[in-house]
């Protein structure tokens, strides 16, 4: 209800074949850049705090640059990055600019080797600093790494121990720039292991330099690297010599997919995005295994390698919620069994009374869970219908015409008005605007007589249902609203990409912990957070408990749903007001194949994640709890 920080996006072309091919086929040589503009336009949902692309010439002589990049911060960053390019290309003459072989020789981002971020801060960083893709520059353009990805690394301080022990001295200790120095350090080795060899057979001179670059082994690089990455990730790579990778996560966490054909190889974080741009059935695009890398050589020869073993499965669940463009035709079903699933709990919020209730959704993400709730209530009232046409009462003409005539009322009532003004930052003046996010249909529901439904995808902070959402719905006077929520409550921070990571953010665990108070639990805060404090001392990289599941034990789902309305409830609202929530067993049964749940179930896919956590009760204790001594 309230927009979560995004996932990164990440998107990759390696073209197979000379610029010139494609001048020739597709009437321009810009045939790569053309693809990778689209590839991150349509990822937009996916980061919009910046963004960046690297572009590697192959055959440039030396004393010729050969990496090139551009990166801006904004909103309009793809736009702005992408006027850069054209703007330097512009100024060349129009014979010039026509010619593969001229561009090929002299004309910047003129390269076979390209790739694109979208960036979502997950640390509350900010500035060019912080957009990738970054650069460790060498003079040897094998040595020359940069880099981008989707991801979070929950131990970058083992990471940081590990390259400082070995002589290295970073300047920067955000999770980007301490893994470009981890990479970039093996990639040296990598190509001093070649060089030594190269001596070997007697060569000399620009042989030596041929001889590294047309062996280089980039799964050699990350083969040393990522048995120490604890975390969700995609990343991605190339060298100034034309190598390029890129990986998953041994446990599915963060998505990747790609596309190999004789003239390109294409990666993404989503399966529709290739699909577009390619013009290609979903069939002939492929999932990154986890653990699994792409790796493309400087002869643009494609292989897969198994960098690191496959651990169980975890892919996020919430990518398929809330993340990805609920265009992929299995999101898109997931999102609608998600919704159907919802109707036993929505029948009993109201009583079994679909008469007197009119359904909507909270604009836009929610609008396919909303198709798939039609098509449940539907399928009850079907059911409610035939029988009682099989009751074996004589029905008249009228009583078949009303049985007939039972239907699901659906409106459109909640409209994404404005967008909120982040200039205006004093709080009364932001809540007053806060509330005008949204506005309503008038006339959608009957005053007095009709319960309002409206589907949403998540409820995690609840400050829009606070501010808002409760109030505009409140101002059509149903008898009551029940907002529905496609996924369970968010329990639980993220630590593996997404930008929520404090408890007291939490409205389910701020309706726990109230619940605690007023049952005179405090003693239980006190334990757990006595516990957590006894597990920081273990290694990061031991499995420990997650010690917040003690603090929802005692309370059932519905007991904290229960809370959160008299947490979330404006003292001013007529109707009456509940949450209904989906289950962990819908969520598993919607989304079969995406186990990662730890934002609703506290499980962990790493033994970060659970160290992270308890390191947010101590702070929430410490910082936010005013019983604390």
């Amino acid at each position: 209800m309230e927009p979560l920080k995004h996932e990164c996006g990440v998107a990759m072309i390696r073209l197979r074949k000379p610029l010139s091919y494609y001048q020739e086929k597709y009437g321009t040589w810009m045939y790569g850049l053309n693809k990778l503009y689209l590839l991150m336009e349509k990822q937009h949902n996916r980061g919009q705090e910046g963004a960046g692309l690297a572009v590697v010439k192959l055959g440039t002589q030396p004393g010729e640059e050969y990496l090139f990049r551009e990166r801006a911060e904004g909103t309009g960053a793809i736009q702005e990055i992408f006027d850069t390019v054209h703007s330097a290309l512009g100024a060349v003459p129009r014979e010039q600019l026509a010619d593969p072989i001229y561009a090929e020789e002299h004309l910047p981002y003129a390269g076979n080797c390209m790739m694109g971020h979208l960036r979502y801060s997950t640390t509350g960083k900010s500035g060019l600093t912080f957009v990738h893709p970054m650069i460790r520059r060498n003079n040897w353009r094998a040595k020359c790494l940069t880099i981008c990805g989707n991801f979070n690394l929950t131990n970058v301080s083992q990471i940081f121990d590990a390259i400082t022990s070995v002589g290295q001295h970073p300047r920067h200790v955000s999770d980007m720039h301490i893994l470009l120095e981890q990479i970039g350090h093996r990639l040296d080795r990598e190509v001093e292991r070649l060089f030594v060899q190269s001596r070997t057979f007697g060569l000399e001179g620009m042989d030596i330099t041929h001889y590294i670059e047309e062996r280089i082994d980039l799964a050699n690089v990350l083969r040393q690297c990522a048995p120490l990455w604890d975390g969700g990730f995609v990343m991605c790579g190339q060298t100034g010599s034309g190598e390029s990778y890129a990986m998953r996560d041994p446990w599915g966490i963060r998505p990747a997919f790609y596309y190999v054909d004789e003239e390109i190889v294409v990666l993404a974080s989503e399966r529709p995005v290739i699909q577009t741009v390619m013009n290609i059935a979903s069939e002939q695009v492929q999932e990154l295994l986890p653990g699994q890398a792409l790796l493309v050589n400087r002869q643009a020869e494609v292989r897969l390698e198994q960098i690191v073993d496959p651990r169980q499965q975890q892919a996020c669940s919430f990518e398929r919620i809330y993340f990805s463009r609920g265009s992929d035709k299995d999101i898109y079903q997931e999102r609608k069994a998600l919704g159907r699933l919802l109707t036993p709990a929505i029948l009993r919020a109201l009583g079994g009374d679909l008469e007197h209730a009119v359904f909507s959704f909270i604009p836009n993400t929610a609008e396919v869970a909303y198709y798939g709730m039609l098509e449940g209530l539907n399928e009850h009232l079907n059911e409610e219908k035939l029988r009682l046409l099989q009751s074996g009462r004589q029905l008249s003409t009228e009583e078949l015409r009303q049985i007939l005539a039972l239907s699901i009322r659906s409106e459109k009532v909640a409209i994404k008005d404005i967008k909120l003004r982040t200039f205006i930052s004093e709080g009364k003046s932001r809540n007053e605007l806060a509330a005008h996010v949204y506005d309503i249909t008038y006339g959608t529901v009957r005053p007095g007589l009709d319960s309002l439904v409206v589907i949403d995808d998540s409820i995690v902070r609840g400050t829009t249902l606070r501010q808002s959402i409760i109030g505009i719905l409140d101002r059509l006077s149903p008898r009551k609203i029940v907002i529905v929520s496609s996924c369970p409550q968010v329990r639980y921070p993220d630590y593996y990409g997404i930008d929520m990571s404090k408890m007291k953010e939490f409205i389910a665990f701020r309706a726990a912990i109230a619940l605690i108070k007023e049952r005179g639990m405090e003693t239980l805060i006190e334990q757990q957070y006595q516990r957590a404090l006894e597990l920081r001392q273990r290694p990061e990289t031991e499995e420990v408990e997650n010690v917040v599941k003690a603090i929802y034990a005692p309370f059932s789902p519905e007991e904290i749903s229960a809370k959160m309305v008299e947490l979330l409830r404006p003292e001013d609202t007529r109707a009456e007001v509940e949450l209904v929530f989906q289950s962990l067993e819908g969520l598993h049964e919607a989304i079969p194949h995406h186990h990662g749940d730890w934002y609703f179930s506290g499980d962990y896919p790493t033994p970060g994640g659970s160290h992270l956590v308890n390191k947010a009760f101590i702070d929430y204790v410490e910082q936010d709890h005013p019983q604390h001594p």
